[in-house]
């Protein structure tokens, strides 16, 4: 059993526009928001986390942008990387998903439900769709501006996720 002060919620993202990058930022800036909490965060960009990460973390928050109706490239690399050496380890441990789309993000949200439901992860609330209503190639490519309220929906979910995991709950 982890003490709580080796507890870490391991964020994972992606992102091209920033939109993503953002989520993640304001999910860990939630988890380091309780000055009591003894849950630390540890967020990586998709190219530089592994296995091993997978592995030392306790819970973990998932952000990345839909590409194409699917997840983004590097985010689903990593997932590729990390998917069997993670099997048969992780379960039950919890997880958040924050997706950043143009109009819809609902494919890229089930392929990464399907991939958390194989490690037998457990949500700990329902994943966010983030919609910039991004439509046209300039507004896609554009950097994003995410609106407060839905940052603020991202800090509440890394706040409840450390939460969880310093009293036990998850």
């Amino acid at each position: 059993m982890q003490n709580n002060s080796d507890k870490y919620i391991l964020i994972i993202w992606d992102s091209m526009t920033g939109g993503s990058k953002a989520l993640a930022q304001s999910a860990a800036d939630g988890a380091q928001s309780d000055p009591d909490c003894r849950v630390r965060v540890k967020l990586l960009h998709a190219d530089d986390a592994n296995h091993d990460d997978m592995l030392g973390a306790s819970g973990y928050i998932f952000a990345f942008p839909e590409r194409l109706a699917a997840i983004s490239g590097p985010m689903k690399s990593f997932f590729d990387r990390c998917y069997y050496p993670c099997l048969g380890h992780i379960e039950a441990r919890p997880y958040a998903m924050m997706i950043c789309a143009g109009s819809d993000g609902e494919n890229a949200l089930r392929q990464g439900m399907r991939i958390c439901q194989g490690w037998r992860l457990k949500p700990i609330d329902d994943n966010l769709i983030i919609c910039t209503h991004a439509q046209t190639q300039e507004e896609i490519m554009a950097e994003k501006i995410i609106s407060a309220d839905d940052l603020r929906k991202c800090h509440d979910r890394g706040a409840a996720m450390a939460a969880g995991l310093d009293m036990g709950l998850f």
